[in-house]
């Protein structure tokens, strides 16, 4: 006679198995096997003449534009300081051969941006957008103790979320029309993880995040491809990490390795390190999610502690 524990024991283990090759061949294959051995097959110059970034003269957002201009595309810079434009502008021009147009936009401000920008796109065909632009805070800070509380909630909020959107709304018409185009929207781990001190920040890049993978559900059976990029640890002027490493790499090592993984990864880190961390918080939240929160939590009340100790430096020897 059969054992009935045998059986129900045989069950468990089979739905534990599956599930844990549902998680771990898709995983092995956009991060590792896809990028690196079969490539994406997708033609970024073919999905138009013109690809738009925001957030284009620093770190991520300029290291997509130089790479999408090297892939023959022209591009349309947009960020809020005029001369960063201007050079990052005559550096691409010098570097691809290809044609630049430059757009000054504070995306903290309201619909007028988005008129503006739509009248200087006109005619424009804009293949691949990338939705960069993004705000944090100076530091981790608890949410009672933000400076300026109110000013930069909705500074933050403004420019995470609403740039997306309308952005969105702009160029997705388009691209629908053509039958073809690349949104890639970047979000940030903090989305996925535990982030305290980083409490309207990470809501927001958890709002970049859902709503790619919603427009992009909607919009693939118009050949739009939808992207959210959700980056680790980059040496970026926003992250204050001043030397790039294995781990906290450059932004055109980032951005490189992120364009492979178009067509690949509907959501993804961009960069495998990053998806091996991403893996290993997760397994901590696994074993304890109050661990992993109060890990994190120590984590950002040290840096807090270490910029306000630098802060008061400087005021001392002024």
């Amino acid at each position: 006679m059969v054992d009935v524990y045998d059986i129900v024991s045989g069950v468990c283990v089979f739905i534990v198995s599956i599930q844990l090759l549902r998680k771990v061949f898709p995983w092995i294959y956009e991060n590792f096997v896809g990028p690196k051995l079969i490539g994406s097959g997708i033609k970024l110059k073919e999905m138009g003449e013109w690809a738009l970034v925001t957030g284009a003269t620093d770190g991520i957002g300029k290291a997509y534009a130089k790479a999408l201009a090297k892939k023959g595309l022209n591009v349309v810079l947009v960020s809020r300081t005029l001369s960063k434009l201007e050079d990052i502008a005559k550096e691409i021009e010098s570097e691809s051969k290809v044609q630049t147009k430059i757009i000054v936009a504070d995306f903290t401000g309201g619909a007028e941006i988005y008129e503006a920008i739509e009248q200087q796109t006109a005619g424009l065909e804009i293949g691949v957008l990338v939705n960069n632009v993004g705000m944090s805070y100076s530091n981790p800070e608890y949410f009672l103790a933000l400076p300026d509380q109110e000013k930069t909630v909705t500074n933050v909020i403004t420019c995470n979320i609403f740039s997306v959107i309308r952005m969105c709304k702009l160029f997705l018409p388009g691209m629908v029309e053509r039958r073809k185009g690349v949104i890639i929207n970047i979000s940030s781990l903090a989305a996925v993880i535990p982030s305290p001190m980083l409490s309207v920040y990470g809501a927001t890049k958890s709002f970049v995040d859902k709503f790619s993978d919603d427009l992009g559900s909607e919009y693939a059976k118009h050949g739009v491809i939808v992207q959210c990029v959700l980056p680790g640890p980059v040496a970026t002027n926003m992250s204050k990490i001043r030397r790039s490493t294995w781990m906290a790499c450059s932004p055109k090592t980032f951005v490189s390795n992120a364009l492979n993984t178009v067509g690949i990864a509907k959501h993804t880190t961009g960069y495998y390190p990053h998806a091996l961390f991403l893996a290993g918080l997760d397994l901590i939240v696994f074993a304890s999610q109050s661990a992993a929160r109060r890990i994190t939590l120590n984590t950002m009340e040290n840096i807090r502690s270490r910029a306000m100790k630098q802060a008061a430096a400087k005021k001392e020897t002024k």
